[in-house]
């Protein structure tokens, strides 16, 4: 997996790293700060050159300008991303992508193996048509692969899934917090997305995540920080008063213009054990059909605020001249934000237990597996990419070769 992604440590940290360098040194924490590991080429800024990877057989790569958008999508043909390395060099060796499909519904076949229903997910015009295969494999992500198994459930074309299905969904223990500088000469938007992180305590890790310029749009999720003890209700009245008590400082917040150059993000993330549920029915605001719903789980509720997560944002406020921020989801309707959706798919010994096997295969249908984010057991506390990918490689290497022709296969990648 680390081959495949290309992982390096960062070579270098960024302003806002700095700063959280800092903050650990005064927090007595500075020995758990680190370099990230990142699947990014750090060549020659901007110069292209044959694969570095595989020997020759991928494609080109530039090296990094650091321009700090490996979140909305990489231009320059420096980060990893899976067009070049696995669906690059499967397409290399035969396989068909199929672009902007949308699978709406896998169906059971009395002889054996699937029939998948399609449809363009773009276009004003969007066609349906069908492809069968004697092995599936769901990789849509959580809030691909959970609702479209579930909808094939409920429509009776995969009667025999586990009632597991939809349980444990972890958000990766997570909060987003940040602040946003009011100094006139800072970038904070300069460098690569994630370069560095800390260990602040054993439970809790936090990273400095950061956009390119003109990503403005996010300014729209945060607000004034607002602390959460007393409930959801006094926090709500908290963030009111804070509005009223600063409203200079709250208005600088709202205003999206130049965001992403004057906002360091910070993302907490915790190795400990809470979760979600998801359910299949007809939601208040929306009764006319069923779809994915969300439930507290009452034994482990998800946390919508983390103290330690607010008080490195306040420290660095203060080294940034800048207004600590959280996300106003939280505040107002004590909804948790997650980067990292996983689980919904837990693995177990029988369909009783789980959805999944230890080999991802789906319980009660040969030849369907489940490999992405929904079968990750539990909250990470770290980013989740290379454990999944790691997770992929293990579940493909207990499936026995097959010679070219001898079995169809269909992996469903695109959300349904």
């Amino acid at each position: 997996a680390r081959r495949m992604l290309g992982v390096v440590t960062a070579p270098e940290i960024y302003t806002a790293d700095r700063v959280l360098k800092r903050v650990c040194d005064e927090m007595g924490v500075g020995d758990r700060f680190h370099h990230a590991e990142v699947g990014v080429y750090f060549g020659e800024p901007g110069k292209r050159v044959p694969d570095p990877y595989f020997g020759g057989e991928g494609p080109e790569r530039a090296g990094c300008i650091r321009c700090g958008a490996c979140m909305v999508g990489c231009r320059y043909h420096a980060k990893n991303t899976l067009d070049r390395n696995y669906l690059y060099l499967a397409e290399r060796r035969g396989a068909e992508v199929l672009a902007e499909q949308r699978v709406t519904a896998i169906r059971e076949l009395p002889e054996g193996g699937y029939e998948l229903e399609l449809r363009r997910s773009i276009g004003w015009r969007r066609p349906r048509r069908t492809l069968r295969a004697k092995q599936v494999v769901l990789a849509a992500g959580v809030l691909g692969t959970v609702p479209l198994l579930m909808r094939c459930r409920e429509e009776g074309l995969l009667p025999r899934l586990s009632p597991r299905l939809g349980d444990r969904v972890r958000t990766n223990s997570e909060a987003l917090v940040g602040v946003r500088s009011t100094k006139r000469d800072i970038d904070l938007s300069h460098g690569i997305a994630i370069a560095a992180g800390v260990y602040v305590n054993r439970d809790t890790h936090i990273e400095v995540v950061r956009y390119n310029e003109g990503s403005d749009l996010l300014s729209f999720l945060s607000t004034v920080l607002t602390d959460g003890e007393g409930g959801p209700m006094r926090r709500r009245l908290r963030w009111v008063w804070n509005v009223i008590r600063h409203p200079i400082q709250w208005l600088r917040s709202a205003i999206p213009f130049g965001w992403a150059q004057k906002t360091a993000i910070l993302l907490v993330m915790q190795p400990v054990d809470n979760y979600l549920r998801f359910s299949w029915k007809r939601r208040r605001f929306w009764p006319f059909e069923k779809g994915l719903a969300t439930e507290r789980a009452t034994a482990r509720p998800v946390p919508v605020y983390f103290p330690i997560a607010h008080d490195v944002a306040r420290r660095m406020a203060r080294e940034l001249d800048g207004i600590p921020q959280n996300c106003n989801v939280e505040i107002l309707f004590n909804v948790p934000m997650t980067a990292h959706i996983l689980g919904g798919c837990p693995m177990g010994n029988s369909a009783e237990e789980g959805v999944i096997d230890e080999h991802c295969r789906v319980f009660g249908y040969d030849g369907l597996y489940v490999v992405d984010g929904s079968a990750i057991p539990s909250n990470l506390g770290v980013n989740p990419s290379l454990t999944i990918t790691a997770l992929a490689e293990y579940a493909m290497s207990h499936i026995p070769p097959v010679t070219p022709g001898s079995a169809r296969w269909a992996a469903c990648s695109a959300p349904s």
